[in-house]
């Protein structure tokens, strides 16, 4: 791999939530940056205003901070190549535009949408693919300039050849040929003053130095167009990487926003800040998504500086990815395990405080050993470890029977154990575990009947982290209170 550095760029549109295709269109380009030692930046391609929604931007900014995608250049850090919303360029694009006219490579256009809307529906009509007729082509060029001062509305469009053909390359693909004649005379400039993608994208790759331009898949039968610009302008293209289309868990087809809606009730999502809830880690969904399209073993369990490291732009593959929402489970849980305790129990410490729970770092940290491999989710350390921090528990008087026994004979066990534990100097697994194994041999029962009981009695739950761990962290009065307690409520079934 070529390690000279490079300048890569992320350019979302600020119309919808961020999603995991975005985060991979965001992470790549930060890879092969890193990689090289070179430049990542941040560009808001806000010229659809219309579809612009509130808060998008702010979305996408912190998500790619929560990711650890740090930009060097960017609309809320500035950098030698802003401003870095496109909304804030827009005289560069109508120089740019315009330039396009005097080489002769676009034109205005004055037609009307009324006009536009008439031709379409003749072609259809007549079962041509609906394009743009020309009608503006050969217009004078000072008498169209005449118009345009005259303050009549206009667009300014690319006037494609008609003749011949244009090679472009997409570095996963190679080398892709398209006839001229099959392009249309697409608008780079709107009539409110504001350029299309295909105008701004290609003067900001430009004017800000990107070398390699990583993008999703939905731009690659735009790519002809957009080599067409570029060389109209004498510019060398950059790099093209269009990345593989994410399908559904089914493999067929896109994510719907029903099938989005239905995976979410499963505690999963394709939303950046909807994962982050749910309580996944960065890491785990960066290591999930690098793997989405990237040509390594999809078993591999990398940090991000392990991705940066053994990134190549090379290894990258165009064949789709079914999104698998299991392989998710499976690498956050793996980060999680490899968390450091203090770093893992500053993470679970919110989870807690959101149910208004009183939590003492010293008995969290205790506890993170006891948890730490059963968790898949951060917030799965509630259904595991809430009842820690609760001063008293509730336990079910059904789930304090023991199978095989009535409510009397669980009392019983109950007593004979709680006499044990009485007479312990304290509660751990070295003092309480033999005697109450002991008891499990001289009672005839099972260890999941006698040792359920104090379970549901000190936890409040029939599944919880090691008993006699758990009773340690919980200490002995605590412990001599709830079997007391479970007694009681057996006594009166």
């Amino acid at each position: 791999m070529d390690l000279k550095p490079v300048r890569t760029r992320f350019a979302p549109s600020p119309t919808g939530r961020m999603h995991l295709g975005s985060a991979r269109s965001a992470l790549y380009p930060f890879l092969l940056a890193r990689r090289t030692g070179g430049t990542f930046i941040l560009r808001i391609e806000d010229t659809d205003v219309k579809r612009t929604v509130p808060g998008a931007e702010q979305e996408l900014i912190e998500g790619l901070r929560w990711l650890g995608i740090n930009y060097d250049e960017g609309p809320d850090i500035g950098g030698p190549c802003g401003p870095y919303r496109q909304t804030e360029r827009r005289e560069i694009y109508h120089t740019h535009a315009w330039k396009l006219v005097e080489l002769g490579r676009a034109f205005p256009c004055f037609c009307t949408a009324e006009r536009l809307d008439k031709v379409r529906q003749e072609q259809m009509a007549n079962k041509q693919n609906p394009r743009y007729d020309g009608a503006c082509r050969a217009l004078d060029p000072e008498d169209a300039r005449r118009r345009v001062a005259a303050g009549e509305k206009y667009v300014i469009r690319f006037k494609m050849p008609k003749e011949g053909s244009i090679q472009s390359a997409d570095l996963l693909r190679g080398p892709i040929t398209t006839d001229n004649a099959a392009l249309d005379d697409t608008v780079l400039l709107k009539s409110d003053g504001l350029p299309t993608y295909h105008l701004a994208a290609m003067v900001d790759d430009h004017l800000m130095g990107i070398t390699h331009v990583i993008r999703g898949s939905e731009w690659l039968p735009s790519m002809p167009l957009h080599v067409h610009v570029i060389r109209a302008f004498g510019w060398d293209e950059p790099q093209f990487v269009h990345l593989s289309v994410f399908l559904k868990p089914s493999g067929k087809g896109k994510m719907s926003k029903r099938e989005a809606a239905e995976a979410i009730k499963d505690g999963h999502s394709i939303f950046v800040s909807d994962m982050k809830d749910l309580g996944y880690t960065p890491e785990g969904v960066l290591n999930w998504i690098a793997l989405m399209g990237w040509g390594v073993s999809e078993g591999d369990v990398l940090t991000l500086d392990d991705m940066i490291a053994r990134f190549d732009i090379n290894n990258l593959t165009p064949s789709p990815a079914a999104i698998n929402f299991a392989k998710l489970d499976h690498f956050n849980g793996a980060h999680i395990r490899a968390l450091r305790t203090d770093d893992l129990a500053a993470r679970l410490k919110p989870y807690f405080l959101r149910e208004h729970l009183t939590v003492d770092d010293p008995t969290l940290t205790r506890i993170i050993p006891l948890i730490r491999e059963r968790l898949v989710t951060l917030d799965d350390c509630l259904p595991f470890a809430a009842w820690f921090f609760r001063a008293t528990v509730q336990p079910k008087p059904e789930e304090l029977v023991a199978k095989g026994l009535t409510a009397a004979q669980s009392a019983d066990v109950a007593r004979k154990a709680l006499e044990i534990l009485s007479a312990l100097p304290e509660i751990n697994p070295a003092t309480a575990e033999p005697p109450l194994r002991a008891l499990v041999e001289r009672l005839g029962l099972g260890p999941n009947q006698v040792f359920g009981i104090l379970r549901a009695a000190v936890t409040g739950q029939t599944v919880s982290p090691p008993l006699f761990e758990s009773m340690e962290i919980v200490g002995k009065e605590k412990v001599l209170e709830r079997v007391k307690k479970a007694i009681e409520i057996l006594e009166k079934m």
